[in-house]
C-alpha cells in the first residue's frame, strides 16, 4: 500500500505543475492553487484533506476550456487522491 503521506506530497506537485502551466486558464489555475493550499493545511488529517481537494477538484474537472493535457493530470491527480484512506 502506498505511503499517504508520499501521495500527498506527489499531488501537492502536481498541482504546482497545474497553476504554474500558462496554457491553462487562469480560473483553472486557481482551483488547482486553493487545492494544493487544502493538502498542504497540517492541521486536518490526510484523508479529509484528500476529501477536500477530490471536492474542489470536481469544480473544475468538467470545464470545457481545460486543455485535454490538464484534463489528463487532474484525473490521474483525483485517482492517486483517491487511493488515500479516511481514517
Amino acid at each position: 500500500m502506498p505511503n499517504p503521506q508520499k501521495t500527498i506530497e506527489n499531488c501537492i506537485l502536481m498541482l504546482q505543475h497545474i497553476t504554474e502551466d500558462s496554457t491553462i486558464p487562469r480560473n483553472i489555475r486557481r482551483v488547482a492553487d486553493e487545492t494544493r493550499q487544502l493538502l498542504m493545511n497540517d492541521n486536518k488529517e490526510l484523508g479529509l484533506r484528500a476529501a477536500e481537494a477530490i471536492s474542489k477538484i470536481d469544480e473544475i474537472s468538467n470545464d470545457p476550456n481545460m486543455p485535454v493535457h490538464a484534463r489528463t493530470r487532474i484525473w490521474e491527480l483525483v485517482s492517486q487522491l483517491e487511493t488515500i484512506p479516511l481514517d
